[in-house]
Parts: C-alpha cells; sequence; structure tokens
C-alpha cells in the first residue's frame, strides 16, 4: 500500500473516531500531497512516486518542528502544543529515524569513501551523506555528525 492509500485509509478512520487533531493532521498531509501533484502537472495528470510522497511528509514535519520552536520562544505553549500533537501524527507516516551510534557510523564510511580530510570536505560528504540518509536522519543531526568527524 503507498503512503497516499494509507493515508486516505486512515483519514477515514480518523473521520469515523472522531478524533479532530488526527482528521485536521491527515487532511493537511493529503492538501500537501495534492498540491505537489498540481506543481508537478505537465499537461495531464500527476502522480507522485514514493520517494516525492516521503519529501512532502519531510517537509510539513520540519515545517512543524520549526513552528514549535517558535511558538515556545514566544511565549505561546498553547499552539505549541497543538504542533506537537500534528507532529506526532505527521511522525506516524515517516521511516523510523536511524540511531547517533548508525548515523556516525555512516557518516564515517562516507567519509572513507569521499577521502575527506578537513572542513574543507563538508559539501562532499554532506551531500553523500544526505542521499544515504534521506528520511532516516534529521539533517541538523547528519550535519552536527559530520561537524564533529571532520574536526
Amino acid at each position: 500500500m503507498s503512503l497516499k492509500e494509507r493515508i486516505d485509509q486512515d483519514l477515514k478512520e480518523a473521520m469515523k473516531s472522531g478524533d479532530k487533531n488526527r482528521i485536521n493532521t491527515v487532511r493537511a498531509i493529503r492538501a500537501a500531497f495534492l498540491e505537489k501533484e498540481v506543481s508537478l502537472r505537465v499537461g495531464g495528470k500527476a502522480e507522485l512516486n514514493e520517494e516525492q510522497e516521503l519529501e512532502v511528509v519531510m517537509s510539513l514535519a520540519k515545517k512543524r518542528k520549526d513552528s514549535i520552536q517558535q511558538y515556545k520562544d514566544a511565549g505561546r505553549m498553547d499552539l505549541a502544543e497543538t504542533e506537537q500533537a500534528e507532529l506526532s501524527v505527521i511522525e506516524t507516516y515517516l521511516p523510523a529515524q536511524m540511531a547517533d551510534e548508525e548515523i556516525e557510523a555512516t557518516v564515517k564510511d562516507i567519509i572513507a569513501g569521499v577521502g575527506a580530510t578537513s572542513m574543507k570536505d563538508m559539501g562532499k560528504v554532506m551531500g553523500t551523506a544526505m542521499k544515504q540518509l534521506k528520511g532516516k536522519a534529521d539533517g541538523g543531526k547528519v550535519q552536527e555528525i559530520v561537524k564533529s568527524a571532520l574536526s
């Protein structure tokens, strides 16, 4: 079952259960999928592949994380809690995140593979790392680990 089909099924279940937060969040995901499909459409009908669906969900999760931080900084805990609830629903559609040790091991392999020796090579390492770890690890965490490994 594709991610889009799973989301459609989850929307039906959320509507039956009456979970307002889940309904609104799943509808937002569906709307983001539709928006992405329309932006890709060139004449006919566009279908998102799995990678594009994952990108949309990751983008929504990142937006929620940024909003949570901004609301906390502004002292609006009520809005931060709402965003956190939406983020927890969105994260159910993301693949399991890798542990720090796994990320470090992958980064060390990449550094050895590209022959990186200093911070000057960070761009090469990050490009390769983000391709390999896409959806499996937070970009900020990967960057942090790459910096510590190269310095």
